[in-house]
């Protein structure tokens, strides 16, 4: 087939030259948004009058039909038109003939492809948004059932504090709020319209390039064409979101691959979510969150992919940039895989709330709270530190734990104890004694998730 581009070429490209130029295995995935393009600067070239009326709208009835009969599978793709837009234009002229050849009029290809990859970043962010959502509610709804199941925090992965499971999850819900915002913002500056921008240096015709960005739902207009076409940074900004997102996914997998382990006995994932080994009929491997933790990487090597590709071109386009795509489609596949099935793995997981309340019982994760009764007996905290450190070692050398000291044991490192530590030192009032905005009591996390649920309904 002859090259819409062709007409200062004296022969056709090579066979391996047109495969290796192509974009169209990926990039056919855009035609939805191509089309719709398409036919508001169709439907604008009329209202300008830059082609006639009637052109306009025969151009745009048979977009439609051409959308029609690709989501009915009707046709097939031509590599030889190297990518979306030019299947498109070539159907539309096998169709409507020299009516056909008006639409291209005031844009190029490099306008037009930032136009596609923007509208369609712009739908997949709403869709994730909604996964994002739905796993913010779901682990909501596991800290509303485990408001009193203590558990011991960690540092270093060392016990460190009692906690409960619920405000441990709800962490999480902060940071997957802080993810959503992101989304939000990246779409804030990907709703901008850079068609008319043409190859690079806008065109001499009366566009009303507001009109099209009305009739697309774009906030506004690119303001200086050269980077119209030349801008990928929202793709960037997408794909370090996502990487985020991928981040927390991957340490809340890490944490749920060692408490469903032997070693640590918190939680059983369920049957639909884990899978056995080949040779050891025992196992029982929390293969779904390793999978979630091993993508992260891949994710991440989508961005780094593509701020490398940008690192280096000059202004405006360059065919470097075609390289955005498969990588900006790869990581939102991965993402919308990766969220549904770990969003169902923790909904449906078994936790084990008594040996996550029998673990706060070793490695002194009340001694804070001995070091704090000390301070409000009136001893400094660093003496109060060091009392309640020699109280651990201790405790160490003899095999035991403070809860289990007698009181002539405590009077032996400072008089200043009394039987009123016991009650300051169960790990349940090391919870509920932590009363303060962000802390794990009870009162505080009742309040927390009920202010979760008011953010949710605000949610798509």
């Amino acid at each position: 087939m002859s090259k819409l581009w062709g007409g200062r070429f004296t022969k056709q490209t090579d066979s391996f030259t047109d495969h290796f130029h192509s974009s169209i295995s990926f990039d056919q995935r855009m035609y939805k948004q191509d089309i719709e393009g398409s036919i508001a600067h169709a439907g604008m070239l009329g209202a300008q009058h830059i082609i006639p009326n009637a052109d306009a709208l025969l151009i745009q009835k048979t977009l439609k039909e051409i959308l029609a009969d690709i989501e009915n599978g009707t046709i097939t793709f031509d590599e030889k038109a190297e990518d979306i837009h030019m299947n498109i234009e070539t159907i539309l002229i096998d169709r409507i003939g020299e009516v056909g050849k008006r639409l291209h009029t005031g844009r190029s290809r490099n306008d037009q492809v930032a136009l596609d990859i923007r509208m369609y970043v712009k739908e997949e962010i709403t869709d994730i948004k909604q996964l994002l959502a739905n796993l913010e509610t779901v682990l909501n709804n596991i800290a509303k059932k485990n408001i009193d199941t203590i558990m011991p925090g960690y540092t270093h992965l060392q016990r460190a504090q009692p906690i409960t499971l619920a405000h441990h999850v709800l962490a999480y819900v902060e940071m997957f709020k802080r993810d959503y915002d992101r989304l939000n913002d990246t779409y804030k500056r990907t709703n901008i319209l850079p068609l008319g921008s043409g190859a690079l240096a806008a065109t001499t015709y009366p566009l009303d390039r507001n009109m099209v960005a009305r009739e697309l739902g774009f906030d506004g207009i690119t303001l200086n064409s050269l980077d119209g076409v030349s801008d990928r940074d929202f793709c960037i900004e997408l794909l370090s979101s996502l990487s985020i997102i991928m981040m927390h996914l991957s340490r809340f997998c890490e944490e749920i691959i060692l408490w469903s382990s032997h070693e640590f006995k918190f939680v059983e994932l369920d049957d639909a979510y884990s899978t056995g080994s080949s040779i050891m009929p025992q196992k029982k491997n929390p293969d779904m969150a390793e999978l979630i933790r091993g993508k992260t990487g891949r994710v991440y090597g989508y961005l780094m992919g593509l701020l490398t590709t940008m690192k280096g071109l000059p202004l405006a386009y360059n065919k470097d940039m075609q390289e955005d795509k498969e990588g900006v489609f790869a990581a939102i596949d991965t993402l919308k895989m990766c969220l549904p099935v770990f969003t169902a793995m923790v909904d449906t997981m078994t936790v084990r709330k008594k040996n996550m309340y029998e673990a706060t019982k070793g490695g002194f994760t009340n001694a804070t709270d001995a070091a704090d009764w000390l301070v409000k007996q009136g001893v400094a905290f660093r003496d109060a530190h060091s009392i309640i450190g020699q109280l651990v070692l201790y405790c160490i050398n003899n095999n035991t734990n403070l809860d289990d000291l007698s009181i002539e044991e405590y009077k032996s490192i400072s008089p200043v104890f009394n039987e009123t530590v016991y009650d300051a030192i169960t790990v349940e009032k090391c919870v509920d004694a932590r009363n303060v905005p962000g802390g794990p009591s009870k009162e505080y996390i009742t309040k927390l998730i009920a202010l979760n649920d008011e953010y949710l309904k605000t949610l798509i």
